[in-house]
């Protein structure tokens, strides 16, 4: 029932140990050169190392991982395929900076668009699948910063969906790029099958013809760091060199976000060090409760018991060294519940204590709605005792 190292999909996203959970102090011992960074595990939002975090920073094209998080959302609700043809506008041709050259005009699949923004930090590409789920970049950026307030990204504010610009209102923090980068790889860690790509070809077809384009991966930890799983670069004369990566090692995810890095070599190897500093003092205690709870008695119910059942998973993230396996899981329910009951409702707890120390909790919920018992209830119930 008890696992240690193992990520799997955590709902306790307004429990205990939610995004900006417990912060451990930063280690003397980690030496890295980039002015701003965190260290944060994906499933729990526990932050286990930063480094003035929550300084407003240009942030580059690590942007995109705002654009990914909102066309994956999108992909989600139903409002756009992967099939979907994806127009070049005149304006998404034009971009600056890191593209994928696509021409005024061209179609290309959103799957492909995506590949383009997540591997190779497309511009053009990242402007494309703007218009085509907002109708316009103005627009898709309003719905960024909504999305930021969502999350309560409090020093984020975008103005476009690339990072292309070098507006003093266009800022982030290593904190929030790490809460974005969290949302984005718990929600639809199927983000995955792009940040993985190394190298891969795509095919122009335009008015001049038809042109094979390859597109290679921007993140170099992808090569330099086994245990990588994407995620986002990013880097401008202002930004100077910015990253966020992630890492699933022994089944935990990481994230380790660095900003304002003095050139490109230096942001991966500070990632590389939070990551690796971060799996040497992780272990991560899971309990799946997956055990079935015996049904609760009703008083004044029309049924006699209501079953209950777990809110979910139960999950705390240890980087003292603690003994894990003597965690102790204790139970809170009432002797019976008054009726009525309504399905989803929370009838009790279950609580763990490491050392006698509480850690954390999960509800248990009634699984069923039990109405309160009437007149003609106890009539057939005493007319059903005799007909025994």
């Amino acid at each position: 029932m008890y696992r240690k190292r193992r990520i799997i999909a955590f709902f306790l996203s307004v429990c205990l140990f939610c995004t900006g959970g417990i912060t451990v102090m930063a280690d003397a011992n980690i030496n890295i050169s980039s002015p701003s960074a965190i260290l944060m595990e994906a499933s729990t939002g526990q932050i286990i190392y930063e480094l003035n975090a929550t300084e407003r920073r240009c942030p580059a094209s690590i942007t995109k991982i705002m654009t990914l998080l909102l066309a994956f959302d999108n992909i989600k609700a139903g409002k756009i395929k992967l099939d979907d043809l994806v127009t070049t506008s005149a304006y998404a041709s034009s971009m600056g900076g890191s593209q994928v050259f696509l021409a005024e005009g061209e179609v290309q699949t959103l799957d492909t668009m995506l590949k383009c923004i997540a591997v190779a930090s497309g511009n053009d590409a990242s402007v494309a699948v703007a218009e085509h789920i907002a109708g316009s970049e103005e627009t898709f950026v309003g719905m960024m910063n909504e999305r930021a307030v969502e999350l309560g990204m409090t020093d984020t504010h975008f103005e476009d969906c690339c990072g292309l610009t070098n507006s003093d209102n266009h800022y982030t923090s290593a904190k929030d790029v790490a809460i974005m980068s969290r949302e984005l790889i718990t929600k639809h860690p199927e983000v995955f099958n792009y940040t993985q790509i190394w190298m891969e070809e795509i095919t122009h077809e335009t008015r001049q013809g038809t042109t094979n384009f390859t597109l290679s991966s921007t993140n170099k930890l992808l090569k330099q760091y086994q245990w990588t799983t994407g995620l986002k670069t990013g880097s401008t004369a202002k930004a100077k060199y910015c990253l966020s990566a992630t890492a699933s090692k022994d089944g935990i995810d990481l994230i380790a976000v660095v900003m304002g890095a003095p050139d490109y070599k230096v942001r991966f190897q500070d990632a590389q060090t939070l990551l690796s500093y971060g799996y040497s003092v992780c272990d991560l205690y899971i309990d799946e409760n997956t055990d079935a709870l015996p049904d609760l008695p009703v008083d004044g119910g029309v049924e006699e018991a209501v079953p209950i059942r777990y809110q979910g998973e139960f999950r705390y993230l240890d980087t003292q060294g603690s003994a894990l396996d003597t965690i102790e899981k204790v139970i809170d329910l009432p002797e019976s519940a008054q009726a009525p009951v309504s399905e989803g409702e929370q009838a009790g707890c279950v609580r763990y204590l490491l050392d006698g120390t509480e850690i954390g909790s999960v509800p248990i919920l009634y699984a069923q709605d039990i109405l309160k018992a009437g007149y003609s209830d106890y009539l057939k119930k005493i007319f059903g005792f005799f007909l025994l």
